[in-house]
C-alpha cells in the first residue's frame, strides 16, 4: 500500500538529484573555462547558477508543502531535512562554480600565471567525490558515503597543503601576487 508521502518524497528526491546533476555540471564547466582558458563557459556559469539556485528554491517549496501537508515523523523527517541540506549545498557549489569562473576573467589578465597542477588534480577529485556522494544518496547506500566523508578529509587536508604552497609562492614574489 503505497502511503500519501512517499509521492512526494518521491518528487524532492527526483529533484534534489536533478539540482545535483547540474551542480556536476555547472562545476565541471566553470574548472573548464579557468584551465582552458574559456570565457564562453565562464558567462554560461552565471546562467547556470540561476537555474540551480531556482531549483533550491523549489526544494525548499516543496519541504514546506510536505512538512504542513504530511507532517512527516522518524525517517520521512529525516530524510525531508536531509534533502533540504542537500538542496543547500548543492547551492553552494553552483555559487563556489561562479566564483571560480569569474576568476577566469583575472587570470587570462595575468600574464605568466600558472595554475599548480595539484589544484587541477585536487578540482578533478572534488568532482569525482561530488558524484560519488550523489550517487550514495541516489541508492541510498551508507557505505558509500562513510567512503566520501573519508576521502573528503583527504581532500581538505590536499586543499591546505596547496593554500600553503601558494602562501609561500606569494610571500616569496609579493610584486607577482596584486591582481591587475
Amino acid at each position: 500500500m503505497t502511503r500519501v508521502v512517499d509521492p512526494m518524497l518521491q518528487d524532492l528526491r527526483e529533484t534534489a538529484l536533478r539540482m545535483g546533476g547540474r551542480a556536476e555540471a555547472i562545476l565541471d564547466k566553470a574548472l573548464r573555462s579557468v584551465v582552458e582558458p574559456n570565457a564562453r563557459l565562464a558567462r554560461e556559469v552565471h546562467d547556470d547558477d540561476v537555474e540551480i539556485d531556482r531549483l533550491d528554491v523549489e526544494i525548499d517549496d516543496k519541504v514546506l508543502k510536505l512538512l504542513a501537508l504530511q507532517a512527516p515523523v522518524a525517517g520521512d523527517l529525516r530524510e525531508v531535512v536531509a534533502v533540504k541540506m542537500i538542496g543547500s549545498d548543492l547551492e553552494r557549489v553552483g555559487d563556489l562554480s561562479r566564483n571560480i569562473a569569474q576568476s577566469h576573467a583575472r587570470l587570462t589578465l595575468r600574464s605568466g600565471l600558472h595554475l599548480e597542477p595539484g589544484l587541477v588534480e585536487l578540482a578533478r577529485e572534488t568532482q569525482r567525490l561530488l558524484r560519488k556522494a550523489l550517487d550514495s544518496f541516489s541508492t541510498s547506500d551508507a557505505d558509500q558515503a562513510r567512503e566520501v566523508l573519508e576521502e573528503d578529509d583527504h581532500i581538505d587536508s590536499e586543499e591546505e597543503r596547496l593554500i600553503s604552497l601558494a602562501l609561500e609562492e606569494i610571500q616569496a614574489r609579493p610584486e607577482d601576487s596584486a591582481l591587475a
